[in-house]
């Protein structure tokens, strides 16, 4: 055994070296778990992302399938009318605002009376929104469309009342975020209904 005080006190770490050592390394350590719960907390958003999209996408793709005619799809003179003013239900509503179904009573889910025209979905809302049948609530998941003319828009010459400027707007996350597809539909009549 050496009796070299010298040598004794180099053979250790000090009470204050071995404190901050353990300071430095728990600093160390919150950090990273910090990291890690902020990519935990957020690894979810992609999938209610996903959703969104999805939902708007389908919500688009039913629009843009239904007729954009002069006159409501069930009218008698839908196939050969020019104008709004010879339909019994005018849908390009004399210039006014596309923000209710025409005629009044029709709604998406309504069996017998339903959405049947692009214009019919101007203002349409709904909170948790549904498939077409209604029957599967996606909770959290609200939607808006709002429909447009937008002929004038287009750089050929496009009577504005033509062209209908589709935009669907889903929130999700507690309304926080929001996606909006927005599509366009150009109107054949009167060629055909559809």
């Amino acid at each position: 055994m050496s009796t070299n005080p010298s040598l004794r006190r180099m053979a250790g770490l000090t009470m204050i070296e071995l404190i901050m050592f353990i300071v430095v390394v728990s600093v160390g350590i919150a950090g990273i778990l910090m990291v890690f719960n902020v990519a935990v907390k957020n690894s979810a958003d992609p999938m209610q992302r996903k959703q969104a999209i999805a939902i708007a996408e389908a919500l688009l793709s039913e629009i843009e399938q239904h007729p954009f005619t002069y006159c409501d799809p069930q009218d008698a003179n839908v196939l050969t009318a020019t104008a709004g003013s010879q339909c019994a239900n005018d849908q390009d509503k004399n210039g006014a605002a596309l923000t209710s179904p025409t005629p009044a009573g029709e709604s998406r889910y309504a069996l017998d009376t339903p959405f049947n025209n692009v214009a019919d979905y101007g203002g349409f809302t709904e909170s948790n929104i549904d498939d077409i049948t209604g029957g599967n609530a996606m909770a959290g998941y609200n939607a808006s469309i709002t429909i447009t003319r937008a002929g004038s828009s287009f750089p050929l010459s496009v009577p504005n009342n033509a062209a209908l400027k589709i935009d669907v707007t889903v929130t999700y996350n507690n309304g926080r975020d929001s996606i909006t597809l927005t599509g366009y539909r150009l109107r054949y009549a009167p060629n055909a209904a559809g």
